[in-house]
């Protein structure tokens, strides 16, 4: 489930930020680039949260 709700909330976020930039910058919406760069955005994401540890980290 959590990686399902990462894709979801990327593809959400990113395709909204293309609109808004395109937008602003009066460039045509792509849908394509955003979906890709959401699926880029959501692997990275998890790759980030796949390396940070679980608990917390003790002193030396």
């Amino acid at each position: 489930m959590r990686y399902l709700m990462t894709f979801v909330w990327s593809f959400l976020l990113v395709t909204m930020l293309n609109y808004v930039a395109g937008s602003i910058a009066n460039i045509p919406f792509d849908f394509i680039s955003g979906a890709i760069m959401s699926v880029v955005l959501a692997v990275f994401v998890l790759i980030i949260s796949a390396s940070l540890p679980e608990g917390p980290v003790a002193d030396h």
